[in-house]
């Protein structure tokens, strides 16, 4: 399907595609609406084999989304950082999310050719890891990133590669094998 759509609440829709009842003979079927002589989508509708189990992930409307990005463009970016999260960086930046559960955003530097995530400051509670060894490129500036919107997107099911510019954007692409998503995040400065 084609179309401009906000996806909200991804956990959600992680959530309904970890559904057991789904796992086989589902149906998986898109749902549209017709808006100004054009059919756009609306959400997607899954029902289980049986069809006595079934659930519904509406998609935010292309209005709603123009409005919130009116005055964004993107123009692109130079990916200084860009590599494939593997599963234990991820479970532990959801450890290090845990420990400092008051801090909405960490910091993202790289050291000695590690990425790592910052969370805190030291006049306060603290804690860093390295999220990813042996990266080529460095990050020169203390942009910060959203810990809850990061982590909902790495945990969707697929593969994933992340990229993070010095412009102050970062990109994370899950390919499902059925559709690529590419999710920009605006760095937020500390």
């Amino acid at each position: 399907f084609v179309g401009t759509f906000g996806m909200p609440n991804l956990g959600k829709l992680n959530t309904i595609l970890g559904i057991p009842e789904y796992k086989e003979d589902a149906k998986i079927s898109l749902n549209t609406q017709d808006k100004d002589g054009t059919t756009v989508p609306t959400g997607l509708h899954f029902e289980n084999k049986a069809g006595d189990f079934k659930n519904d992930y509406r998609f935010m409307s292309q209005e709603i989304i123009s409005e919130k990005l009116k005055n964004v463009k993107f123009r692109g970016a130079n990916w200084n950082v860009e590599f494939e999260p593997a599963v234990a960086s991820i479970q532990r930046l959801k450890f290090m999310a845990s420990a400092n559960s008051e801090e909405t955003t960490f910091t993202a530097k790289t050291e000695n050719g590690d990425l790592k995530f910052y969370f805190g400051d030291h006049s306060t509670h603290a804690g860093n890891f390295v999220f990813q060894a042996g990266v080529t490129g460095t990050l020169s500036k203390g942009w910060s990133w959203p810990v809850t919107a990061v982590i909902a997107i790495l945990n969707l099911s697929g593969d994933k590669t992340f990229r993070i510019s010095d412009d102050g954007v970062a990109q994370i692409t899950v390919n499902t094998g059925i559709a690529t998503y590419n999710f920009l995040l605006p760095a937020q400065s500390k």
